[in-house]
């Protein structure tokens, strides 16, 4: 599942109105990552989101985090959202989305001018709402899709776009599964 070809800042960059034109108030979601161990990515259908361990059966709840006070798992990181434009310009096959390392891509405009935090989706019968922690990409992330993606999703003026994604917990649980429609339901963003 390894990323054979790094995009390149030029090809990156010409993608971006494709990505600008994503659905604002209703999109899908096209691809669910369950991660069951560290460094590890299962490609899956369906899933049930929970309060308590947010995608059943992922790490997010044995995962610490440097942003609590108590180096556990932080609250309002228990999802991670993606724009499926954005990681296709990133890599050549829908196989290597996973590699990003987020649970849910989705179909929609992610951007802070679309869905601010306290914006809620609803998704399959769940609803997840948009937290304020960032999502930004790492050395891992250039890792996987080379210095260049790293430099076009955390750039300034990008960062609005929210390119790496956004961080969402989950507020109502519920089954989820690839197809499902995404749609801004409550909140701020609605």
């Amino acid at each position: 599942m390894e990323n054979t070809r790094y995009s390149t800042l030029v090809e990156l960059e010409a993608g971006l109105d494709f990505v600008r034109q994503s659905p604002t108030d209703t999109g899908r979601l096209e691809l669910i990552v369950r991660r069951p161990q560290v460094g590890e990515r299962e490609i899956i259908n369906e899933a049930v989101l929970s309060r308590e361990t947010g995608l059943v059966g992922d790490t997010w709840i044995l995962r610490g985090s440097s942003r609590t006070s108590d180096g556990s798992p932080h609250p309002d990181m228990q999802l991670t959202l993606m724009n499926s434009r954005v990681i296709s310009l990133l890599t050549r096959t829908k196989d290597q989305w996973a590699l990003a390392g987020d649970q849910l891509f989705v179909d929609l405009d992610l951007s802070v001018a679309n869905i601010p935090p306290g914006t809620q989706l609803a998704i399959g019968s769940a609803v997840v709402e948009i937290t304020a922690q960032p999502h930004t990409g790492c050395q891992k992330f250039a890792a996987r899709f080379g210095q260049e993606a790293l430099i076009f999703v955390n750039s300034p003026i990008r960062r609005e776009l929210h390119l790496r994604g956004v961080n969402a917990r989950v507020i109502q649980p519920g089954k989820i599964q690839i197809g499902d429609v995404v749609k801004k339901s409550k909140g701020v963003g609605a």
